[in-house]
């Protein structure tokens, strides 16, 4: 049952008078339920029951740690229709797409709950002392990982389960040992309640302390400041756009003791189309394209938003192919009208620069929170001599650049901020000249893909979901997969220490 009110940690709290609805995006009107936004005395009591959680959790074991991962797992399924149906009600998005992202966050869950089993992922080394080493003794020095503190998780827009309560980087810090506070989306507070409900649950199973979690609501920026600015809070996790994570940034550093944000933000994933792809798999590579390019309305931070290839006559007719088969695909519902007014007016920015050419696009009445797919082109040169075509545009859109050569495509991807994520389509016959085009995507992005798409992030030892800045705030670590435990950590050294005393991983 939905309540509209903030978890503190195991106790439901509504202290203000400001409230917020959700919205349906595909009947365009507000849902019931009125969800109060914390007030500064709630945040801090959420901090602070966090504080006093993390002196005991982190001493917690890995198995225990992993029982209450997979309790939340098993939490979240027992939410079964409601969780699904509140979870189309504020989304817009299909049954299917709630089912298979409720089964990815409870994947997430799972795959963190088996990692902490061992020990392994501290990363323990052991440097035995050498008392009899000249012309200085060698002192017993063993390294370990340990929690930072408590952990302030912004949910995000486009993912209401993987990436937000109960998401990646929720299970990846509490698997560390650090308790979290999440933000919740103001747009899926309905859906963020009931995972919380879920969590608090699993905690009181298995008896973690309480003040391991909490959810905070609230519609604007006050909460989320608040929560960043207390001193302790210890880091950040955020998923959104590249104006939400650099404020929170400068937020953080801003402090008089500055934190760590993780921010994964903004990436418009360039997709390398070499000329035997054009000459031998034009038709097949624009159907798979305009599917990937249209995938969840385009709501993905790995969408593939732009394409660069060589003029020619044969790309024309493939950017022409490629526009038919995209706006062919019947307009889909955003996430919420915030998401589809962005989507709007930044690719007006793009489709209204010189040179710029709408290839195709949806036309016609159709529903207030749908979107347009967009197919554009422009030529290798007047991207570079224009920035404001670098700008994310959120949904269904792509802008195809055509250079006049190699060399002006290598050009253009050294133009390029920091991606998520760089895709090469090549035959054969295309290898020569594949090494020239890596290194030059190698500097720009998280993630290098062969003859795929870009959409699809598995959550698995080997990703790397982060790149240069702005696609995230720091490069060396992912939000997806295993590694992403890494954020939350930070090496520490016992010196000569008895070892009877020491971690069971560093005996």
């Amino acid at each position: 049952m939905i309540t509209g009110k903030n978890y503190i940690g195991n106790q439901l709290s509504a202290k203000g008078a400001t409230t917020h609805k959700t919205v349906n995006p595909k009947l365009n009107k507000e849902n019931p339920t009125a969800f109060f936004q914390a007030t500064s005395e709630e945040v801090n009591d959420a901090v602070e029951l966090a504080d006093q959680a993390f002196k005991v959790y982190r001493n917690i074991s890995g198995k225990q740690r992993a029982d209450f991962l997979n309790a939340i797992a098993d939490e979240i399924l027992a939410l079964d229709n409601e969780l699904t149906d509140m979870y189309m009600s504020e989304s817009g998005l299909p049954e299917g797409r709630a089912q298979g992202e409720r089964g990815r966050t409870v994947g997430q869950l799972r795959a963190f709950a088996d990692l902490i089993l061992t020990e392994n992922w501290r990363s323990n080394t052991i440097d035995e002392a050498i008392p009899t080493r000249q012309p200085f003794p060698k002192s017993d020095i063993r390294k370990t990982s340990i929690p930072l503190g408590p952990v302030v998780v912004f949910a995000a827009s486009n993912f209401p389960l993987a990436f937000s309560t109960a998401g990646g980087d929720t299970a990846s810090a509490l698997a560390s040992g650090c308790p979290v506070i999440v933000k919740s989306h103001a747009m899926h507070s309905g859906t963020g309640e009931l995972v919380a409900s879920a969590i608090i649950k699993a905690a009181e199973k298995t008896g973690m302390p309480n003040g391991v979690f909490s959810n905070i609501t609230g519609s604007g920026r006050v909460v989320g400041t608040a929560l960043v600015k207390h001193p302790k809070v210890k880091a950040v996790g955020f998923t959104g756009s590249i104006a939400g994570g650099r404020a929170l940034y400068n937020l953080a550093a801003e402090r008089e003791e500055p934190i760590p944000v993780f921010a994964e933000m903004g990436s418009i994933n360039p997709v390398v189309v070499m000329p035997n792809v054009i000459k031998n798999k034009a038709e097949e590579t624009a159907v798979t394209y305009a599917s990937s390019i249209t995938l969840g309305t385009g709501q993905f931070c790995t969408n593939p938003g732009l394409l660069l290839t060589i003029a020619g006559e044969k790309t024309d007719d493939f950017v022409k192919d490629l526009a038919e088969k995209t706006v062919a695909i019947a307009p889909q519902c955003m996430l919420h009208p915030n998401i589809k007014d962005g989507f709007v007016s930044n690719g007006e920015i793009v489709t209204s620069q010189p040179g710029v050419e709408i290839v195709g696009k949806v036309e016609g009445n159709i529903e207030p929170n749908f979107a347009e797919s967009t197919i554009a082109a422009v030529s290798g040169s007047d991207f570079l001599a224009n920035p404001k075509m670098h700008t994310e545009v959120f949904g269904p859109f792509s802008l195809v650049v055509k250079a006049k050569d190699q060399g002006e495509l290598v050009e253009v991807i050294d133009s390029l901020e920091g991606q998520l994520t760089g895709t090469v389509l090549a035959e054969k016959e295309d290898f020569t000249n594949l090494p020239t085009i890596a290194d030059a995507l190698q500097s720009k992005v998280g993630r290098i893909i062969f003859n795929g798409v870009p959409t699809g992030v598995e959550v698995c030892e080997s990703m790397t979901h982060g790149g240069p800045y702005p696609a995230s705030s720091d490069s060396r670590f992912t939000a997806v997969g295993l590694g992403a435990i890494k954020r939350w950590i930070r090496p520490f050294s016992y010196q000569d220490w008895p070892v009877e005393l020491l971690p069971e991983g560093l005996k």
